[in-house]
């Protein structure tokens, strides 16, 4: 059954900005991010999404962990992290229509923080607000049920992969199939569902921005449970992965200079290359932009060309050993 939400103005006009942001970071190659940019993106995702469960650690102390470095701090808060790297380091192996996977995840996620991680709950849970029990979730034994039904959804092909992304965070909080670790689970998989069509998702921290607008993250929820329907909340993560997109665009979406793209290139890690292959990351460039690049990186000796014609090869050049 399709979990029931209305279609709004405000949903098209996210929908259609959102739309225009992806095509303008494909263009500016922000969809194949260089391994520090990941890394950084990376970090900012487990802190903001730990960090909405209450845990303290910093970006610094984040990267310590990431750098197996010694750090200082709550030993549940450390095995958030440690666990929360395991998972998003490894997110390209999770597939957004496997349940399989999916508990694979809830399993890293919350291992040594609670009974029987990657298993759902077998007795009745509630969330409490204060003194106020905020939502009483589905019986235990309509859980299996329910996220079997909900992942079935995913599979819908005349459903937007925005809006789908949406309102299986939401449902999933609704479901609250897990005893706990359901918050973390339902921002992990919104970004998996978001990255198989849009690879820019995978560094694109909107965790962040939910962190900072945490009542009204919980409001958006609240309001979709008393409505019965999840409106208010896809209304609610639109927006903010608009702001997010308009953020990397303001701090990335500077035009790429000759010099700009050859680091970037030789960040993606290819030891061996042709002039093609340059392009096809450069999709924009034309031919002789792509071979004034190369030729200046030959002179300046950042690379090394071999062969004429269509033989030839570029590679790095290597760097020559420090004197002692």
């Amino acid at each position: 059954m399709k979990p029931p939400y209305d279609i709004t103005p405000e949903i098209l006009k996210w929908v259609s900005s959102i739309s225009e942001k992806i095509g303008e970071a494909n263009a500016l190659f922000l969809s194949k991010p260089s391994p520090q940019l990941r890394k950084q993106n990376q970090i900012k995702t487990i802190q903001s999404s730990l960090q909405i469960e209450g845990n303290t650690l910093s970006e610094e102390q984040i990267t310590a962990i990431l750098e197996n470095k010694h750090v200082i701090g709550p030993e549940k808060e450390i095995l958030e992290v440690r666990n929360a790297i395991a998972v998003y380091e490894n997110i390209n192996a999770l597939k957004m229509n496997s349940e399989k996977t999916f508990l694979s995840a809830h399993k890293t996620l919350m291992t040594g923080l609670m009974d029987n991680p990657g298993k759902y709950r077998t007795r009745g849970v509630g969330v409490v607000k204060g003194s106020q029990v905020a939502h009483l979730a589905p019986p235990a034994e309509n859980v299996q049920g329910l996220i079997k039904d909900l992942f079935q959804y995913l599979n819908e092909d005349n459903e937007l992969d925005l809006i789908k992304s949406c309102v299986f965070h939401y449902e999933l909080e609704f479901i609250h199939p897990f005893l706990d670790g359901n918050g973390r689970m339902g921002r992990l998989w919104q970004t998996v569902i978001l990255k198989e069509k849009y690879p820019v998702f995978e560094s694109l921290p909107f965790e962040t921005l939910i962190s900072k607008t945490q009542n009204d993250y919980f409001q958006a929820l609240a309001e979709s449970d008393k409505s019965g329907k999840s409106t208010v909340f896809i209304e609610y993560m639109l927006q903010i992965i608009d702001l997010a997109l308009s953020n990397l665009l303001k701090i990335h979406g500077k035009p790429m200079s000759s010099k700009d793209r050859i680091t970037y290139f030789l960040s993606l890690g290819k030891n061996q290359f042709t002039r093609k292959e340059y392009m096809e990351v450069f999709k924009s460039i034309s031919t002789a932009t792509a071979s004034r690049d190369l030729k200046k990186a030959v002179e300046n000796g950042i690379i090394k060309v071999e062969g004429v014609g269509n033989q030839t090869r570029y590679s790095i050049k290597p760097t020559p050993p420090k004197t002692p």
